[in-house]
Parts: C-alpha cells; structure tokens; sequence
C-alpha cells in the first residue's frame, strides 16, 4: 500500500494530522491554501480528494464523514480498487473507516485508533467477528474471485467453521473458527480455483515467466504455458526477459495486459537460447522450473512463497522530463505531479528543484547549477540506465528554452545502449510566456513567437536578425531572459530594434514572478517602457499592430488582447 495523504482543512488539525503521519513513511500532510502551512497545498477539496481517490492513494481526512462522502460520491464505482479512506475527528476522538475494505482500511483504522488511544469505528461484520478481512490478504497475494469470497465469509458468518491448506501466517492470529474436518477451506495455492463453492482460493505471487524470441503473441504463450500447469494467471509474479529486449513495446504491452511488472536479465552468451537462461540469472532465491520450452520461447519458475518483483532483475529505467509551471502548485499539470511523486531521482537546477517539493524523504535530489544543463542531462541518463525512475524538472514547459532540449542533445551524442533503452517521457507545462499572457488576458492571441535575448549559448548578431525579422513580420514577441547583470545593455537594444517597426503606442505587457508569491503584472506602450522595469525574472510580451487594451469594468483592472482577426 502506498503512503496515505492526510487531508486537513484548518490549522485546528495539524496537530493530529501530524501524529498521524509519523505512522506512515513518506506519507503527507495536505492543507487547504491560505490556511495553514503543510506539506502538500491544494485549492479546492473535492477536486483534491478525487484526484488522490482516481490516483489510487489512502486518504485519512480529519473533517466530518459526511464531507468525505459528499466529495467523493461522483468518484466511487468499483469496491475491488478502491484505495482506504478514513474519516477522523480533528481532535483524534473518533477514527471511521468508510472506503477500501479489501485494501486494508480496517487495518488502518486499528492502526490509528491505537495510537489516538480511540476505538475505530469498525462496522465490518467480517471483521469484527474474526478480528480480520479474511478478503484482504496480504501484498503478493491475490484472492481468486471476490464473489465466492463473499460467499465463503457469509457462510462463517453464519456459523461454518473452515481450515486453512497451505501457507497463511497473516491468519495465525484470526478468531476464525477452525476444524480439520470443515466442509470450508481457505486454499493458498497458485494452482487455479476450480469453481468449487466450499473453498476461499487465494494466489501467492509466486510464478516468474521468463520470454525470448517467442513467435507470436506473448500473452497467448504465456497463458498457455500457465494453463497447461494448472496454473492461475493471478499466481504470476512477473513478466521476464533479456535486456536487449528492453525498448520492445510489445513486451510493455504483454506485461501490461498480464497486469504484472516486466523485469530484463542479461544471461551471458546465449541470451535467449533457452528461456531458462533468464530465470537462472534473474532469480536469487530457490525455484522449481515448470516449463522450459525453448522453442515456445517462454519458461515458468515456482517459488514456494510469493516472490517480490523488485528482487527480479531489474526494471527498465524511466527518465521523464517535466516543467513545473511558473512557480504555482496550481498550475503544475497533473502528470507532471504524478511524475515527480514516482520518481526515484529528482534532477534540476536548485531553485526548479526546491519549487518541486515537497519530496519524500526516500527521494534522492541532485539539484545543480543552472550553467550544466549537460552534465545534468548525462548523470539522468546514467540513473535512468540502472533502472531508477528518474524526473528532470525545469520551469515552465521543458521544451521552450529549458531542459528537454538538452536531455535529446545527450542521447543523440551518445552510443551508449543503455541510454537508449530508457523510456524517454517529455511532459508538457504551463510556460512562463503563457502564464503571463493568461493573467494579461490573451496578447498572444494572433501568431506570435518567443525569443530569448541571452547570447550565453548564441551570438547576439543571430538575436538581432530574429528580432528584425519578428518585428518587421508584426509578430507578438515573447522575451524570455530579457536583462540581467552580465547584459545590462541587451534589452534597450532590443527596444530600439522593435521600435523601428513598432509605433510607441504598441501594448507591452511585464509579468514578474508569474505564479509565484509576490508575482506582478503591468501593462506599459513600448513608448514608455524602459529597461529599468525589467529584471531577470521578468516576462516581457510586446504586442503587434493589431494588439489593445481596455479596461476590466468589474475588475477595476485591464485587459490586454490581440484579436484572432487581422486587417
């Protein structure tokens, strides 16, 4: 189970929010904005707690219950997937498990209430009767059919006592009631359930099938060699094969279709000669060999217990290049959120890297100087090709003027067929340039360009005849790095070039800080502006002809637009 987020609404209850956390590595504290300071901030709650309910994570809330329902009502299908959520009084007096029976939530529940020194509010008649859901084991194992599981604890509900065939430790301790000679069985086994309505069939994840040049469609093999074993497709660990294979997406696909991790093993010169191969390099611990069929191209391996997939191999290493917006947790896209909280690895400049917290303390952190994007961009590929999950943040978007540029620089130049094999993801953000012009209102309306005005990694005779051209083609112009105190001077050049072309009545518009705290907004005519209103860390936009400005009657402000029409 991954770490639970726990949600809190005021500053009332931070202090149980935070006795709660210590009980759960890596989980969270999240806040209301504007508030109270926390780990996490998010704007509005109900779209906040959808989104950790669609994202599969534990949610311990400390408001009312029925907050919790009203909010994620919209949200709740399928009782099989759902992730635990709790409701819990501010003040710690009342623990309430509401969703996630089958994924632990009453052991959350206990888990909480004990350290509140509170009863949990447990209304499970399963759990209460035998002290455990006997439909929830524990991670590796998977229960076969949860329509027979309900079946089967209805039945010792009303009276049947059971026995238990195979290994079951987490059970030792049940108030089950147990008899050698009970018509019920709870049956750990990874052979497949035969339909029979006496028996609780739960599947260790204890089976490793290992492909190589297998003909055909992957999972139709696989299944069959499960098959002719008697084999249940929920006792399969882990989908394995050679390194080599490792950017195949049809072996993405097999994996996920069989819903298990796909791991890659080298096993010396004769990779893939016979499958059994990868299973002897990749397994460390002891295993019956089931199926070895070279010309199927697939083998089995059986454990005795269920196998941790993290101890199989290695997993194809993942480098995945995010913008963090300009500067605002709102404005952060969600798959760049869902990215950085997978993520093994944290790159970036320090500053980009300090905006993406908070990070988990698992998370390892190599934040850098802004001047060595390609160093950076190479240490990325070195991690990723050990198999980490590595995020490489920027501001804004990482294509425009930011780090995805320099990450595809890296792995054209090299020859390395590890870095090559890394899934490469480039995820979109909210730029600088289009911060600005939202908050402006909409100056990039019409066709527009964006240029920066360093000439740290291009001559500035090159920045001169792109703003020429620009400003002679009446382009909206978005300057990035417009001044700074190397090149104090390089603005007002710029200026003077745009003025040649542009009447001293053209919208400019300065965004400082856009989406950060302090952030600015400013509306001048390039007749007015001077490069004194300009620093680094501001956006200068500078409108074409067709450009306006009018004032914001409800707002008391102004907007600035340029009209999707051109005369």
């Amino acid at each position: 189970m991954s770490a639970p987020a726990i949600v809190i609404l005021g500053a009332g209850a931070l202090a149980t929010a935070r006795r709660i956390q210590a009980l759960y590595a890596d989980s969270q504290v999240h806040a209301l904005r504007g508030r109270v300071e926390a780990d996490v901030s998010y704007g509005e709650l109900g779209a906040h707690l959808r989104e950790l309910y669609a994202r599969g994570t534990p949610i311990v809330a400390l408001c009312a219950a029925g907050i919790l329902i009203r909010c994620l009502a919209p949200s709740l299908s399928n009782k099989g997937v759902e992730p635990p959520v709790l409701a819990v009084a501010e003040d710690g007096s009342a623990v309430v498990p509401l969703l996630g029976g089958l994924a632990g939530v009453n052991l959350m529940a206990r888990e909480i209430a004990a350290l509140l020194a509170v009863p949990p509010a447990i209304t499970t008649s399963g759990e209460l009767r035998f002290g455990t859901c006997v439909l929830n084991p524990p991670e590796g194992y998977m229960l076969a059919d949860i329509g027979q599981g309900k079946r089967f604890v209805s039945d010792l509900l009303a009276g049947e006592s059971t026995r238990i065939e195979g290994e079951a430790p987490w059970l030792d301790d049940a108030q089950l009631p147990r008899s050698d000679s009970a018509r019920l069985a709870i049956r750990v086994t990874p052979r497949a359930w035969d339909g029979r309505d006496d028996e609780l069939v739960i599947h260790p994840r204890s089976v490793v099938a290992a492909v190589t040049a297998v003909e055909g469609e992957i999972v139709t093999r696989v299944r069959e060699a499960l098959d002719s074993h008697g084999l249940a497709p929920l006792s399969l660990a882990a989908l394995l094969a050679p390194s080599e294979r490792m950017a195949d997406p049809a072996l993405a696909e097999a994996a996920a279709d069989l819903k298990v991790p796909l791991r890659f093993a080298l096993a010396g010169p004769q990779v893939g000669v016979p499958p059994g191969n990868l299973l002897h390099a990749a397994l460390r611990i002891p295993y019956e060999t089931l199926h070895n069929d070279a010309s199927a191209g697939v083998a089995l391996a059986l454990a005795s217990l269920a196998i941790d997939p993290d101890t199989i191999g290695r997993a194809r290493g993942r480098l995945t290049v995010i913008g963090l917006g300009p500067g605002s947790a709102d404005l952060m896209v969600p798959a760049a959120r869902t990215a950085l909280d997978g993520a093994t690895d944290i790159l970036g400049y320090d500053t980009y890297v300090k905006m993406a917290g908070p990070l988990r303390a698992d998370q390892r952190v190599h934040g850098t100087d802004n001047r060595e994007e390609m160093q950076r961009a190479r240490h990325a590929f070195e991690l990723a090709s050990e198999g980490r999950s590595v995020a490489m943040v920027s501001s804004g978007d990482p294509g425009v003027f930011a780090m995805a540029a320099a990450v595809l620089e890296a792995l054209e130049s090299s020859d390395n067929a590890d870095w090559a094999a890394v899934e490469l993801t480039i995820l979109p953000g909210v730029s600088a340039a289009m911060a600005t012009a939202a908050q402006a209102g909409a100056p990039l309306g019409h066709d527009f360009c964006m240029l920066s005005l360093s000439d740290n990694l291009k001559p500035w005779a090159i920045i001169e005849k792109r703003l020429r051209h620009a400003a002679e083609a009446d382009l909206v112009m978005a300057f990035y790095n417009p001044i700074s105190r190397a090149r104090p001077w390089q603005l007002d050049k710029a200026l003077n070039i745009v003025r040649e072309y542009r009447a001293a009545q053209t919208q400019v518009v300065l965004g400082r800080d856009i989406g950060r705290p302090g952030g600015t907004l400013r509306t001048f005519t390039l007749g007015e502006l001077r490069s004194s209103d300009v620093d680094m860390r501001t956006m200068v936009i500078v409108g074409s002809s067709m450009t306006r400005r009018f004032g914001d009657a409800a707002g008391g402000g102004e907007w600035v637009y340029t009209p999707r029409w051109y005369e």
